[in-house]
């Protein structure tokens, strides 16, 4: 007889399930922009301080100078936690230099950007809740789909010339919310939208020809005239333009085709506004109107911030408005479009502070950037970077001496991102060089205007490459690896031009 054992069976043992290893992802906008911040700030510890003496607000050739700091650590530790805050809304003391919240003296803050990007967010959703803004999309879209590699390079020419000639830079915040869904809708990607926008105006802004906050103030601080090297600017600007379209419309090309070599995977936001609005369907009569008073509102906007006197338009008026009253203009737009929408009182309410709210991360990421332009001021770090700059200019040969200055500027574009503010600050001191040189002080100009266009490429510390890139929803690395090649095609451009302009000159 055979017996059975009973004894049960020995198993493996248990094992603990095992965890997806997690993907180490790039930071946010904010982080990023708070390691900079922090990194910023502690570099001010390891340089010295000093000082231009000024004249009409700009640094004296010459005077240079160490100064004692009266802050000790703890008002520096405080400027660090004020940083943001002072990017805001920080008055900079005429006699102290010191920027703080309050008090009197130079407005520092970015509190007009703040508010623009806000109430351009309220206008480009109550316009999307009336239904007029996707129905004219997708019937924009539908018409332009065979020709949509035209149209590319023709929204990238036209900010490219917004760029050029006014230094359009961050007025283009307003239009990601109209461009992006356009270009989605034509089978393109995040990625296309934000650099048609963002390298097309910055592109112009390096080769600015006649643009009064970078060419004329910086012309003017050199004692020359706006006109003087323009032949130079404009055959930089045509031939730029040509580079970056042409490199924008490779990689477009390529994702259009196959979706998956995008450098930002789509996600359900993509499909909605691909899938956006009707094609076929009739624009009602209010639709109409509501996108006629959207497209006027851009196209008053543009007139409004463009000096024509400046630029010898006599016929027209210069209102000389800027983010203040653009924010006014957007609010307002807001409430009419809301309420020739159909969208009543509560809807047009309703719209305006939801609109305000999904673009408050821009805003805040433009604010933050501001904030470290303020730790190097209360620091008196500015003055000493320049300092530094000018001694690696002086004594070089007029053959190198443009692509020289250009490369000694790109430092101190980084750490003044304001292209009026790089001029004022930096020409005075730089343009006279030229002279011992043996060069045209235009060259100069163009030097430093195409390092604080190129910096202002990519920089972190741009409120408009940070906030554009957040309205897009593109990451900063997935942005930094498309641009990274078109930088260092720029980089040899630019320093070909001008050495070719100083050796003529």
């Amino acid at each position: 007889m055979t017996t059975h054992s009973t004894a049960p069976v020995p198993t493996a043992p248990d094992r603990p399930p095992t965890r997806p290893k997690r993907r180490l992802a790039f930071p946010s906008a904010f982080t990023v922009l708070v390691i900079v911040t922090i990194a910023v700030w502690a570099l001010t510890f390891v340089i010295p301080p000093g000082r231009y003496d000024t004249k009409d607000g700009s640094p004296v050739p010459g005077t240079y100078h160490s100064v004692e700091l009266e802050t000790g650590f703890w008002d520096r530790l405080k400027d660090l936690f004020l940083a943001p805050v002072n990017g805001l809304y920080g008055v900079t003391g005429a006699d102290s230099h010191l920027t703080a919240p309050g008090g009197s003296g130079e407005f520092a803050g970015a509190a007009g950007v703040f508010l623009f990007v806000l109430a351009v967010g309220a206008f480009i959703t109550v316009t999307l809740r009336t239904g007029a803004l996707t129905s004219g999309v997708a019937r924009l879209a539908e018409r332009l789909h065979a020709h949509r590699a035209i149209l590319l390079v023709v929204l990238l020419s036209v900010f490219s010339l917004g760029g050029t000639t006014y230094g359009m830079a961050e007025e283009t915040l307003g239009f990601y919310g109209l461009i992006i869904p356009l270009l989605l809708r034509l089978g393109y990607d995040r990625m296309v939208g934000a650099t048609v926008i963002m390298v097309g105006a910055g592109v112009g802004t390096l080769a600015s020809t006649v643009n009064p906050f970078a060419t004329g103030v910086a012309s003017d601080s050199a004692g020359i005239g706006t006109g003087d090297g323009i032949v130079l600017r404009l055959l930089m600007w045509v031939s730029l333009t040509a580079l970056a379209a042409a490199y924008i419309l490779r990689y477009a090309s390529r994702v259009a085709h196959d979706p998956s070599r995008s450098l930002v995977p789509a996600d359900e936001d993509d499909d909605v506004l691909r899938a956006d609005g009707d094609a076929t369907a009739r624009l009602s009569v209010r639709q109409r109107i509501v996108l006629t008073l959207f497209a006027i509102t851009f196209l008053f906007m543009i007139f409004a911030v463009i000096p024509w006197a400046d630029l010898h338009v006599t016929w027209l008026p210069t209102l000389g408005w800027y983010f203040p009253e653009l924010a006014a203009l957007f609010i307002l737009a807001s409430i009419v479009v809301g309420l020739v929408g159909g969208l009543g009182e509560k809807g047009t309410a309703g719209g305006i502070v939801a609109g305000a709210g999904d673009f408050i991360g821009a805003a805040l990421i433009v604010m933050l950037a501001r904030g470290v332009t303020v730790i190097m001021n209360n620091a008196a770090v500015t003055d000493t970077i320049l300092d530094s700059l000018e001694s690696a200019v002086s004594g070089t040969s007029s053959g190198v001496f443009g692509a020289v200055m250009f490369l000694v500027n790109i430092p101190l574009a980084f750490f003044v991102p304001s292209s009026s503010g790089h001029a004022a600050l930096a020409m005075p001191i730089l343009a006279p060089l030229a002279d011992f040189a043996g060069v045209d002080r235009a060259v100069v100009v163009t030097a430093y205007q195409s390092a604080s266009g190129w910096v202002n490429l990519f920089t972190p510390t741009s409120a408009v490459v940070m906030g554009g890139l957040a309205l897009a929803k593109v990451r900063y690395d997935q942005y930094l690896r498309f641009v990274a090649p078109l930088m260092g095609i720029l980089l040899l451009a630019v320093g070909a031009f001008l050495a070719l302009g100083a050796a003529l000159s």
